[in-house]
């Protein structure tokens, strides 16, 4: 393995652990903490929730709006300095405003980490035809998920969960200076031939609009469990002071997901595995309804982990295929609808889960929505084409 790709490689990866495993997902385990001691109901957690996604959504917008494509690596370091103070100082204050304010510019730097690094990551992949690398890269939201599931627990045990928001950001601000010395682009881009060849083999741009409403039904559904699934552990007897684990568990399987879900491309094609992987995550999501047991909510878990990074790897990949030019917009168009979703999500389970005393409902129509998008992308399925058996799935253009 070349050494410059591969630094290169790993600076993408911290820098999602950075404002997507820390930064936007360490809510999820801290919630349950938060709640305890502050003794707000879920539909308030749904609103601190809802006020990062808010933001992530903002964030998404001005990414396929403003002109980045000259100053990636800038806009991206900024980006990566908002998101570690907005988490350490999530620790300095007990004020509901200022929590909300926080969790909006968290979400504002998340969706500028995630689209920059993704179109800089993506983009020099391609150059020296490793696009296959990409599933190692979309691993690290898992890593971060799996981290802030391991420490929190001795953070909160030693300085409550007040200290465990600021250890979360110095062991940002530390691997943040790795993303900052690694993951910068080079001044000469030259795309291999393989790679541009490989374009043509995908759906054509009038499929889209498809792709663009699956991918919002998704974030609408996933996040249910990714807000709440620790919360729904913690009020379990089975669980109560462990409930972080079954966190673990989803950042565990999300970690080789990716990899995973890019080779099963391969094999059947983006659009299958897509619709395989939805339907997949939709059973997750709606286990806790019928179980709460400790094995149903680690499976919940497991699935959940399994497919929502995996998902998100097929598509952005898939979308950067059909339009190859402009990386950051149709990314950051992406992450736009995506995000619109996940911030309706968390509002509307947690009022609903206030008004019925649990998350039953809330999970039925979040695994609707993921179900149902499944199914907006079947009739994708009419462009591929297997060919001969050692050779990879292809789209054909119509």
């Amino acid at each position: 393995m070349n050494k410059k790709p591969f630094l290169f490689l790993i600076g993408g990866v911290l820098a999602l652990i950075i404002a997507m495993g820390i930064g936007r997902f360490a809510y999820t385990p801290l919630l349950p903490l938060m709640q305890n001691d502050l003794s707000f109901s879920d539909a308030v957690a749904g609103y601190l929730a809802t006020s990062n996604y808010a933001g992530y959504l903002f964030g998404a917008v001005l990414t396929g709006v403003i002109p980045l494509k000259r100053h990636r690596t800038i806009s991206l370091r900024w980006s990566l300095i908002i998101s570690i103070l907005t988490t350490a100082f999530m620790g300095l204050s007990h004020s509901y405003l200022l929590m909300l304010g926080l969790r909006f510019l968290s979400g504002v730097a998340s969706a500028f980490v995630f689209v920059l690094s993704s179109s800089i990551v993506l983009d020099q992949l391609a150059t020296r035809g490793k696009t296959n690398w990409s599933g190692l890269f979309y691993g690290g939201v898992g890593l971060g998920i799996f981290i802030t599931g391991a420490i929190i627990p001795s953070l909160n045990h030693l300085f409550k969960w007040e200290g465990a928001w600021i250890g979360l950001g110095i062991i940002s601000f530390i691997l943040a200076i790795f993303v900052w010395i690694w993951l910068k682009e080079p001044a000469n881009i030259t795309q291999k031939k393989e790679e541009q060849a490989s374009f043509a083999q995908v759906p054509p741009a009038k499929w889209f609009p498809w792709l663009f409403g699956a991918y919002g039904l998704e974030g609408l559904g996933y996040i249910v469990t990714g807000t709440f699934i620790v919360s729904i552990a913690e009020k379990t007897s089975s669980f109560s002071q462990d409930a972080t684990f079954v966190w673990m568990m989803a950042g565990l399987a999300a970690i080789p997901s990716c990899i995973i879900w890019s080779s099963l491309a391969k094999k059947w094609g983006f659009v299958k595995s897509l619709v395989f992987a939805m339907a997949l995550q939709s059973v997750g999501i709606v286990i806790p309804v019928f179980s709460i047991s400790p094995v149903s909510l680690v499976m919940s878990a497991i699935l959940f982990g399994a497919t929502f990074m995996g998902i998100t790897t097929l598509v952005t990949t898939l979308a950067r295929q059909i339009y190859p030019t402009n990386t950051s917009r149709i990314i950051g168009y992406l992450t736009a609808i995506y995000a619109t979703g996940q911030m309706i999500g968390p509002t509307i389970a947690g009022v609903i889960s206030s008004f019925t005393g649990n998350f039953n409902a809330a999970l039925i129509g979040a695994a609707s929505a993921v179900f149902i998008g499944a199914c907006l992308l079947l009739n994708g399925i009419q462009f591929e084409e297997k060919l001969n058996g050692e050779n990879p799935t292809v789209f054909e253009q119509k």
